[in-house]
């Protein structure tokens, strides 16, 4: 069972409570000695007006004690009297919370009822003047930024490295990637886009040489025969330095070089064998295979995410990141159209009521076993006082008015049974 927590305002409510059944309970004191005495002052012969006196009070002590009994009967038995139908709210609390249930569920989760009240509320034009306002626009911005930080300290890196890791290493291997390079390659090559890469290539060639034209000829004159004379072998490097230089140099200064055309010729080659060349193609996808397998290629598609998520916090906790700057105008520009924009918000609201009308029918039973299983778990004692706590004091005026109706109906009863000769 579960007992409810008083808090100060419930016990100041208790004690209002008390003291309208004070009034209450004085009041049928009061209607009993008026009763007392009009009927003492009838009898010594006071009068026909004790007579009047007495049904009024006679029928005020009935309303009372009627009120009282009806009133003490919803929350417990009456003096301690097992009387049937009695102490209602203890007895029929799960009747009751099944009752309410089902009521909530028949006329308040139905799809129609929903539909109706969503479609009368305009929701999507309200939503949309809310949003045109910069002020509620920066608003929804930093919640979304609060709950975009939420989740991501929430979420295990390594939990989320390796789940984008398998993803992209699995998208990887699903792909053929051979014909896509290859037509690359080819708009590439047609288009002459590869030329500044050999230009590049050639000028750092030649730069190269120039600085490390010891090292290459000595590595000539390295890979020299034994037998040879030294100075045929430094003649011989020069001349391999020299020739290669020249070589490199005409490369770099002459576009039309027949090197730069064989280079072009073999990347059009290459290009159409990675478009149709089963070898070849089979020879790429091995290779990246081998290369998606390898350890560092899987660090490094892991530490994206680490990146990623360093890239989005920041943005998120700065409000004047490009990021949180285009969410804000993206929603002011959203709320704008909903406002003005008759046919979006017709679409809104059919989203809206669709969604609304499928929660309700699905989870209506799960919504009312809410309700129903809550009261079934409360404390029955427990609930009889909070219920008395909060509507006690309206029910007391109950038993005031029925005294004070009591007596107004026995006098007139009174009055009329005397006129008719009574």
């Amino acid at each position: 069972m579960v007992s409810f927590t008083y808090t100060a305002a419930d016990e100041e409510k208790s004690r209002a409570v008390r003291r309208m059944k004070r009034l209450a309970t004085g009041l049928l004191l009061g209607v009993a000695a008026v009763f007392a005495l009009s009927t003492w002052a009838k009898a010594s012969g006071a009068g026909a007006w004790a007579g009047y006196v007495a049904a009024a009070a006679e029928a005020g002590m009935v309303g009372a004690l009627a009120d009282w009994f009806a009133v003490t009967a919803l929350f417990r038995r009456p003096l301690g009297l097992p009387i049937p139908h009695t102490a209602i709210i203890p007895t029929k609390k799960d009747q009751l919370g099944a009752s309410l249930g089902s009521f909530v569920g028949e006329n308040f989760l139905s799809a129609d009822v929903v539909r109706g009240r969503l479609r009368g509320f305009g929701i999507a034009k309200r939503l949309g003047l809310w949003l045109a306002e910069p002020a509620h626009a920066e608003r929804v911005t930093a919640e979304l930024a609060a709950a975009l930080r939420g989740a991501l300290t929430v979420l295990r890196d390594s939990d989320v490295q390796a789940v984008v890791g398998e993803a992209i290493t699995r998208r990887a291997e699903s792909v053929e990637i051979g014909p896509g390079i290859g037509k690359t390659l080819e708009r590439v090559v047609s288009d002459g886009a590869h030329h500044r890469a050999v230009d590049l290539v050639c000028a750092r060639a030649h730069d190269w040489l120039v600085t490390h034209g010891d090292s290459v000829m000595q590595a000539v004159e390295g890979g020299a025969p034994g037998w040879t004379p030294r100075f045929v072998d430094r003649r011989i490097g020069e001349r391999v330095y020299k020739e290669l230089l020249r070589f490199v140099t005409e490369m770099r200064d002459m576009p039309a070089h027949p090197a730069r055309g064989a280079i072009d010729r073999f990347l059009s080659d290459f290009a159409a064998d990675l478009q149709g060349d089963t070898d070849t193609r089979a020879r790429v996808e091995r290779l990246k295979s081998e290369l998606l397998a390898r350890p560092e290629v899987q660090d490094v598609i892991a530490s994206a995410w680490s990146s990623v998520r360093a890239l989005i916090l920041a943005a998120a906790e700065d409000d004047q990141s490009q990021l949180r700057r285009r969410a804000r105008a993206s929603l002011i520009s959203l709320g704008t159209r909903l406002s003005t924009d008759e046919r979006l918000q017709a679409k809104v609201e059919g989203w809206a009521e669709d969604a609304a009308a499928y929660v309700v029918t699905t989870y209506r039973s799960e919504i009312t076993s809410l309700i129903t299983d809550t009261v079934a778990g409360w404390d029955a004692t427990q609930t009889s006082k909070k219920i008395e706590a909060n509507i006690g004091r309206d029910l007391q005026f109950i038993r005031i008015n029925g005294t004070v109706v009591g007596a107004l109906a026995g006098l007139a009863i009174y009055a009329v049974s005397h006129a008719l000769g009574g």
